[in-house]
Parts: structure tokens; sequence; C-alpha cells
């Protein structure tokens, strides 16, 4: 468990910044107490700092996880964010989208957001922006990548791609055993 480097915390800040903006100073300066990343075996956790200390009194090596996983490292140093960080991003998410109830099934089992499977999405998103995904009871479902902004979204044929899948709840029974 060692804290974050430079490089590290500039490349988590932007995957976060991505889906909810300048939100993200709101995760770290919180009214409960201090919070902070830690990143343990490539993988980046968020966990107050009274957590964090008694972590610490435990060794590297037996320990397993503390806190909530946002994401982790690839070996190529891009960071990658998990479903685990759905708890945290759908509170404070710039840009959503509101699934039809036939449209939640296919998000589920891992396919990409069609526009006949969209019942709402906020006005002004832009194209390649992080998304959050809802069911039409506000619900999150997980997470994506817009493939077309809200204006082109409107003219677009009912089969055109508009969200790109990146995480959705299926994945806690599709790679339970990778998301600690």
């Amino acid at each position: 468990m060692r804290p974050l480097t430079e490089d590290e915390t500039s490349l988590v800040f932007a995957k976060l910044a991505s889906f909810i903006g300048d939100n993200v100073s709101m995760l770290i300066d919180r009214n409960d107490g201090d919070y902070c990343f830690r990143n343990h075996k490539e993988r980046v956790y968020y966990c107050s700092e009274n957590l964090m200390r008694q972590a610490a009194c435990i060794s590297r090596e037996p320990l397993l996880s503390f806190g909530t996983c946002l994401g982790k490292f690839t070996k190529s140093k891009k960071f990658h964010l998990q479903i685990t960080a759905l708890d945290y991003l759908a509170p404070y998410a710039k840009f959503k989208v509101w699934l039809k109830p036939n449209a939640e099934q296919q998000f589920l089992y891992g396919n990409n957001i069609l526009k006949s499977g969209i019942a709402r999405m906020t006005d002004g998103t832009p194209t390649h922006a992080g998304i959050v995904v809802y069911s039409m009871t506000d619900v999150p479902l997980g997470f994506g990548v817009s493939a077309k902004g809200t204006a082109d979204s409107k003219r677009a044929d009912p089969t055109a791609l508009v969200v790109l899948h990146q995480c959705d709840l299926g994945e806690y029974l599709r790679n339970e055993s990778h998301l600690n």
C-alpha cells in the first residue's frame, strides 16, 4: 500500500473527471472525514484515512484489499475504472442516460446501447464523454462513453450506437473473481 505517484494521480483524476468533472474534489473534501487514494498491487483504493492507517499495520503480502477498489492500472500504465467505482460516480455524474426497460438487460449483458434503447439523455452531452447509465427508476446500472453527443443522437437512426459499454452491474456475476 503506497500513495499514488504524481503520474498515477493525474491518470486517476483525469479518468474520474471524464465522468464527474470538477466534482472530483468532493471525493476528497468530505464532511464525514478525510479520504484518500492508495495504490496496492496496481489497484487504486479509495478509503478513509482511518481505515488506511489501520490497514498499514498489516504487511503488504497478506493484505488483499481495503476500502473500495476504484480501478486498476494495466501493464501499459493506463487506468481502467471498475464497476466498484459506480457508487462514487453516480451521485456526481455530469452526463447521464436513462434506458428503456427492454434495453436494460442487453446493457447488463455487456452490450453497447442503441438509440432505440434510450429513454432520456442529459442535454449537452458531447461525443466521447463519460456517461453513467441509469434505469427508468433512477438505479445506476453502469457507465460508458458516449459515441454520439445529444444533438447527433437525436438525428441518428434507431440502430445507431449512442453509448459504448465500459462497465455494468452484471460484472459482479460475470467477473466475480477479478473484482477484488
